[in-house]
């Protein structure tokens, strides 16, 4: 009896252990602000997935950002995040700053055609055939690169290259520096690499030194000291290199250079203070995607929901070929019912109802997305469900446009950033390039089926090309970028 008691007692206790280990219910139904969106899309009559913007929660972004500069710094609005000419547009009128910061070159073709009083400074170093292939695209008007486009660069090298096509262009360009204040992404980190390039853009009469960029919004996922000390050490390397640099130029320092720095995650840490730089570029915060749900954006709300309809729905969790999925939603309720989404795998987490979870036995897709919930979800074909960006400059772009949500209606579809632009095409024609000019076009370009001739410098080296006249056979139609 005694053995019996204890195996019993062994039983029950293994059973009340597995009771308290058992995963709660963490199933639930939209709040009151996902059933109105919800309510929204289907007047709408929307029924794909697709990328919402909250336009009033965006524009409450936009003013505590501008409340935490206080005219201290000028604002640059980062373009990569909000890839939208009509969301520009509303930033732009939120904020009143008309500073833009892009990253890729087929956009600043379209926003120097669209804004054209904007003054554009570039986030990264571009290829220099990049930069050539701006001003193949550009349809001049109003818009001025020689003073309205700041061209960023990192060595020496580059530097040489883009002298170079401006020779070839016959174009001013103006020059940004970027600095290296810990990130260690690149840019300059030796005194001698910045005194070498400025002394190239002073004996060049087609440059001009146009500021520094330096990027710092990695101290506040440093994983050991305080974020307050990697500030100060990178504002002590960035005020450094702008004492090395006006050493260089001395009189000849421009007037009103910007000198940038910042960015979503540190933007509010330079609240009190001096600090070297003039301007501060943000982007992220204006939407919010979680990857911001930092301390230093407390007070910034999301603002930006991925909403995807319900395809199917099954009681229990099938899975293909082992019979698991009544194991899994015995032992977890939250495995009880499975939905298939319309789409999936997007950088972007679960928000709304409470309680879905990713299988991982099953697998992600982004054709039909599994995902299981409790009983308490109440999901039916063709409700809603909402993801929460991870990030905003790569996810936006993959719905074409944006609904726009203000005031419980969906009142505007808001077209993103094309990310190609096309190549100058001849059909039938002969061009004035090298042989190997030509071949080097060619890497640029994804051919079609009919024969032509394509024109497209795809090495600026070659804008003056020899006057060898070659006829090459190719498609009459490419297409380049990303």
């Amino acid at each position: 009896m005694k053995r019996r008691a204890v195996i019993l007692g062994g039983i029950g206790g293994a059973l009340a252990l597995g009771a308290l280990l058992r995963p709660e219910d963490r199933g639930g139904v939209h709040s009151a602000y996902f059933t109105q969106l919800s309510a929204a899309l289907d007047r709408g009559e929307l029924a794909t997935p697709t990328l919402v913007i909250d336009r009033q929660v965006m524009l409450e972004n936009i003013a505590t950002l501008s409340a935490h500069l206080r005219n201290r710094f000028d604002y640059r609005i980062v373009a990569k995040s909000l890839p939208s000419l009509p969301l520009l547009q509303a930033t732009m009128e939120a904020s009143g700053s008309r500073r833009l910061m892009l990253f890729h070159q087929p956009f600043i073709n379209q926003v120097a055609a669209t804004f054209t009083d904007a003054d554009i400074l570039l986030g990264k170093p571009m290829p220099v055939a990049a930069a050539a292939n701006f001003y193949r695209d550009f349809k001049g008007g109003d818009f001025k690169p020689a003073r309205q486009l700041r061209w960023l660069l990192d060595t020496p090298e580059r530097l040489l290259e883009y002298r170079e096509l401006a020779d070839a262009l016959e174009q001013d360009f103006q020059i940004c520096i970027e600095i290296d204040v810990g990130l260690h992404r690149g840019g300059v980190n030796r005194d001698e690499q910045l005194v070498a390039m400025l002394e190239v853009i002073e004996a060049s009469p087609r440059l001009r030194f146009s500021g520094f960029m330096g990027y710092e919004p990695h101290i506040v996922k440093i994983p050991v000291g305080s974020p307050a000390t990697y500030r100060d050490r990178a504002m002590a390397r960035y005020a450094h290199y702008l004492e090395v640099a006006r050493g260089v130029l001395g009189e000849r320092w421009p007037r009103d250079v910007p000198l940038n720095a910042g960015g979503s995650p540190t933007y509010q840490m330079y609240n009190e203070g001096d600090y070297p730089f003039n301007e501060i570029a943000a982007g992220s915060c204006l939407v919010k995607p979680s990857d911001f749900d930092l301390p230093t954006l407390a007070d910034h709300r999301p603002a930006s929901y991925i909403a995807t309809p319900v395809l199917k729905r099954q009681e229990g969790v099938q899975l293909p070929g082992i019979d698991l999925g009544r194991l899994q939603s015995l032992w977890n309720t939250n495995r009880a019912r499975t939905f298939f989404t319309y789409g999936g795998y997007w950088k972007a987490e679960l928000e709304s109802p409470q309680g879905l979870y990713y299988n991982g036995l099953y697998g992600r897709s982004t054709n039909q997305e599994m995902v299981n919930g409790s009983r308490s979800v109440n999901l039916l074909p063709g409700d809603w469900i909402f993801l929460r960006p991870t990030q905003s400059e790569f996810v936006f772009l993959q719905f074409g446009d944006i609904a726009v949500y203000d005031q419980g209606e969906i009142v505007a579809r808001w077209p993103v950033l094309e990310q190609h632009s096309f190549c100058l095409t001849l059909q039938g024609a002969f061009i004035s390039l090298t042989p190997f000019a030509a071949w080097r076009s060619l890497a640029y370009c994804l051919p079609t089926s009919r024969v032509g001739v394509v024109t497209g410098l795809s090495r600026w080296k070659k804008l003056k090309a020899s006057p060898c006249i070659t006829s090459m056979v190719f498609s009459s139609s490419c297409i380049t970028g990303w």
